[in-house]
Parts: C-alpha cells; structure tokens; sequence
C-alpha cells in the first residue's frame, strides 16, 4: 500500500462514520489545500512535511511515527536522539533489524522499566 492510498483509505473510514472527513474538511483542519491533499493521496506528490503528516496523523488519528515512516521520514525528535550517539544507535538498529517484534519488546520494556 503506498503512503497515499493509506492516507485515503484511513479518511475514507472516518468518514464512512463521520461526513466532516470529507477530502475538503480535511485539508482546511490540517491546513493544506484540498487540490493537494487529493494529490498526496493519488500519490501525485510527494509525502508532506513532518508538520503536516503529524496534523494529519492526529486529526485521522493515526500514527505521527508510522504514517511519518511511511513517507520515508524520520521524527525530528528522532533524529535528534540518534544524532547524540550515531554509532551507538547504528549498531542497535543493525542488531535489532532481524529480532521478532516481541524481542524488540522485550527489550523496549527492559528499557523503559529500568530492569536491565
């Protein structure tokens, strides 16, 4: 599925429950152009910036990092954590690139919990 398809099936849901997910109200909450958020969702565009895909992710309320990754974005925050320690990190993603999602929570939950 391509970030835009994704982007129009999540509206289109909302607004078979809610008729304000309209393409056009969309846009005016989020604070695009209704022409252009109809091309990011045709993929005629590229994925909008990080600000805008988070305004979009919380008014579709999805995801800001998953709808972020889709667009091959990475979080500013993000960014700004591996920028710190780049080898450190690197090598952590290398390591973690083929564990199964439960590992990866294990280690997520190791982590935040303070226990390891």
């Amino acid at each position: 599925m391509t970030y835009g398809s994704y982007i129009r099936n999540a509206r289109e849901r909302r607004r078979a429950r809610d008729r304000t997910y309209s393409l056009r109200q969309v846009a005016l909450r989020i604070g695009v152009e209704p022409a252009y958020l109809s091309k990011i969702e045709r993929d005629q565009v590229p994925p909008p910036s990080e600000a805008t895909i988070r305004r979009l992710a919380r008014d579709l309320d999805e995801d800001p990092d998953l709808l972020l990754a889709m667009a091959g974005k990475v979080s500013s925050d993000l960014k700004s954590i591996i920028l710190q320690r780049p080898q450190l990190f690197a090598d952590l993603l290398r390591q973690l690139k083929d564990a199964s999602d439960h590992a990866i929570l294990t280690v997520v939950r190791e982590v935040r919990d303070g226990d390891w």
